[in-house]
């Protein structure tokens, strides 16, 4: 089954996570789907913008799938490592307006992911947002640093980081770590809702002051770019 479904609905791009055999998750495989529908989705003209969500009802995504690297091992398990952050930054730095919609559980990779991304509607009855690397014994990389730093409240970032609490909708509005909570039965239509008045941004202005407000990430990447990081 494939990882990544993407259609289009009107100026609104939906790149829905799709493999829930693997508890949404990301392996070799699905980033290699990622990559493929972020091309197609960077390569379409005009004033858009990317929707990011899942089919599963309880699971938006939930990071690595770990049985997969600990059998990989080695050196593929440090390079899978490597290509998910270049995933990371290209979502933190994509060139349109990015909206993710957690519908359910977002963990490590899948929390990183949502905080890539320049807004973040939730489901307010059901799912959490963790970071859980400090609990199961996998440090942040600097690159995933970076990202979770986009998280526009300090004290919310330094919390999340150091504790891996994992929290519900309501924390997560109050904190600032989403933008608005929606029942399960209005979630999808508002996030495509808030997508939607989004395309309408002019692309090159936003991109461009996406940019500007999260250099670190911009910096990152040309360092990646020349070799140095």
């Amino acid at each position: 089954m494939p990882a990544i479904e993407l259609t289009a609905d009107g100026d609104v791009w939906v790149l829905t996570i799709a493999n829930a055999d693997r508890d949404n998750t990301f392996n070799d495989q699905a980033l290699v789907e990622w990559h493929a529908a972020l091309d197609t989705v960077e390569a379409s003209a005009g004033n858009r913008a990317l929707l990011i969500t899942s089919h599963h009802p309880k699971t938006f995504c939930n990071g690595i799938d770990l049985e997969w690297m600990m059998a990989a091992g080695g050196d593929t398990a440090r390079q899978f490592v490597r290509r998910l952050e270049d995933l990371f930054i290209r979502v933190a730095l994509f060139p349109m307006p990015t909206v993710a919609c957690i519908n359910g559980n977002a963990y490590g990779g899948g929390a990183i992911l949502a905080t890539a991304c320049d807004f973040r509607l939730m489901r307010a009855d059901r799912g959490r947002f963790c970071y859980p690397e400090v609990k199961i014994r996998m440090a942040f990389t600097p690159a995933m640093v970076e990202t979770i730093r986009l998280l526009p409240d300090a004290r919310a970032l330094n919390r999340l980081a150091l504790t891996a609490d994992a929290i519900g909708g309501e924390e997560a509005l109050a904190l600032g770590v989403v933008d608005a909570i929606h029942p399960e039965q209005s979630l999808q239509a508002a996030a495509l809702g808030y997508a939607r008045e989004l395309s309408g941004k002019h692309r090159p202005t936003y991109s461009e002051i996406k940019r500007m407000l999260r250099d670190g990430m911009a910096r990152l990447a040309a360092e990646r770019a020349a070799g140095r990081a």
